[in-house]
This record gives structure tokens, C-alpha cells and sequence, in this order.
């Protein structure tokens, strides 16, 4: 004789079962309590009677899942991610997995993997972000602006700037673009782009580059730059932020951009800003079409 593990459920069935087979209770009443069918309880009692209690264990306990992957492929996946994708997540990682290998599986079999190799961090192991405030309600109201420096086509061309614009409501990519730095003319070349496809925003709200605002103005020079003059006389508000956290949410998109399209320009074989800013359309599309955000009472703000 030696133990038998039952779960709880299972344990009440042998005592619904005992109380049965002892005549203290009916077969209709058992089947009650056990939201099982007459023919269910009698085979279960069939099942008791015969070998008692370990019978109404259940077949499968101990035996490997019908479908658990093969150590072989998990093998395989992860040769593949150390060898190519060695710096992704895992959720781009699975993705770039399914699409240029053929190799389909979930994202937590993917994270459970690389967790278990070392390859990546769980979530209590990383730090913790500023909670974000409150989004606005409407599409198009606020609009976060910023520019990342960053080596975008890592060594294969120079480093250069990503201006983002983001929508604060929706979390959509609104514009991107390649330029040499945060200067005006490239920040108004990216407004001219912005204003044609989507209209006039009701404010841009941005760090204190100097694009934006004058550092230490005097009575001889105001505190509004040239950009500042043109979303003025496209009455368009100009909103400076204090910190990077205040615009955590164009700081986080940079950060996921850092990760997401370095590595897909890499994929890509892309190599300099003319080619990337090609590239940046189809790329807004499924960034877009992953991460925004869709409010059930969604509406679209435009400046008076």
C-alpha cells in the first residue's frame, strides 16, 4: 500500500461515492452534488467499487501534457534567439521567430524559455516606471513631441536623431522622422508633414529644448523661439515640460523604439536616414496597429 495524491475535487467524489455505495445517499442526489450525470456517478462508482479510491484519480495525473513542446525544438528556438535575436524580448522575439523562421509559439513559452536560459529578466527583476497621469479624452488634443538620439542603424551609418510625435490620448505614432538633431528646420520640416496628414492639433507638449524656448530671456529677447511664432499663428499651443517624466508617454514610445525598429532596420538592412525615413511608413503602420490604444468614446480634437 502507498499514498494516492487527490486533488480536492476528487476527494469529495470519494466521499459523495462512499455514501453512495453505503446506501446513505441516491444516486439522482450524488449526481446533484457533483454536477455529473446518473450515468457519470454510476460509472465513477463502477470505477470505486472495483479498486477504490485511487481509481477516481485522475488517468492523466503525472504523465507530460499532450502539448508540451519537444526539448528539441525548445532547443532549437533558443539557439536561434542567442544567435540572432540575442539583445530582443520576447515578444518581439517570438514574433521575428513566426515570421522569418516558421516557428510558431506564444510569447510566454518564448519568455518562460529565455527566463529559464538567463537570457531575460522577469518583470519583478526589472525597475519600475513613473506611473503615467492620465491620458486626454480626445484624439488629437495633446500631441508629445520629442527627439531621440540614438545610433539608429547601429554600425552600418553615423548616429542621427528620431523626431517623435505621439499622441497623448491613443498612444499613436503620429510622425516619425530621421533628421541630422533637434534643430528648427528639421522640427519644421516634421510640422509641415504632421499638419498635412492630420490637421492642426490642439497643443504640442515638449521638453525645454531650445527649439521651443528661449533659456533666459530679456527685454531684448522674448521668451517665444521661430517654432513658437508659427504654432502661434497657426493657433496652436506650445506646453513645455518640466521633466521627462511629465512626457512619459513620448519617453516610453523612444525607449521601445530603441528596441523595436533598431532591430527591424537591422532585419531590414537598412543603413542611412533616407532609407530609413522610407522605411518608417510601413513600420508607423504596425507599430500603430499593436500598441495604440483605442477608447470606446474616442473623439477627434482639431485647434479652433
Amino acid at each position: 500500500m502507498g499514498w494516492v495524491v487527490l486533488s480536492e475535487r476528487e476527494l469529495n467524489r470519494v466521499e459523495v461515492l462512499a455514501q453512495v455505495d453505503d446506501g446513505q445517499l441516491s444516486v439522482d442526489y450524488a449526481a446533484n452534488m457533483l454536477s455529473l450525470t446518473r450515468r457519470q456517478v454510476f460509472r465513477l462508482l463502477k470505477r470505486y467499487r472495483q479498486d477504490g479510491a485511487a481509481a477516481i484519480r485522475h488517468k492523466a495525473r503525472g504523465k507530460p501534457p499532450n502539448n508540451r513542446i519537444h526539448h528539441a525544438k525548445r532547443d532549437y528556438a533558443l539557439s536561434i534567439i542567442k544567435e540572432s535575436y540575442t539583445d530582443f524580448g520576447p515578444t518581439l522575439a517570438a514574433e521575428m521567430l513566426t515570421e522569418h523562421h516558421g516557428f510558431k509559439v506564444s510569447r510566454e513559452t518564448v519568455r518562460k524559455w529565455m527566463q529559464e536560459d538567463g537570457i531575460w529578466l522577469s518583470r519583478k527583476q526589472r525597475r519600475t516606471f513613473h506611473q503615467p497621469r492620465l491620458r486626454r479624452e480626445c484624439f488629437g488634443e495633446l500631441i508629445q513631441i520629442d527627439g531621440s538620439d540614438h545610433r539608429w542603424f547601429e554600425d552600418r551609418g553615423d548616429p542621427c536623431t528620431l523626431l517623435v510625435f505621439i499622441d497623448d490620448a491613443t498612444s499613436t505614432l503620429m510622425e516619425l522622422r530621421f533628421v541630422t538633431s533637434e534643430s528648427t528646420f528639421s522640427y519644421f520640416e516634421a510640422l509641415e508633414s504632421y499638419l498635412l496628414k492630420h490637421g492642426r492639433p490642439v497643443a504640442f507638449y515638449s521638453d525645454k529644448h531650445t527649439v521651443f524656448r528661449v533659456p533666459k530671456p530679456n527685454e531684448h529677447m522674448t521668451g517665444m523661439t521661430q517654432f513658437g511664432r508659427a504654432l502661434a499663428e497657426l493657433n496652436i499651443e506650445i506646453i513645455c515640460a518640466n521633466s521627462s517624466q511629465a512626457k512619459g508617454r513620448v519617453e516610453r514610445a523612444n525607449r521601445t523604439l530603441q528596441d523595436r525598429l533598431v532591430k527591424e532596420l537591422r532585419i531590414a538592412g537598412v543603413s542611412n536616414m533616407d532609407d530609413g525615413n522610407a522605411f518608417l511608413e510601413g513600420f508607423v503602420e504596425r507599430y500603430n496597429a499593436k500598441f495604440a490604444k483605442v477608447r470606446p468614446s474616442q473623439t477627434t480634437c482639431t485647434a479652433p
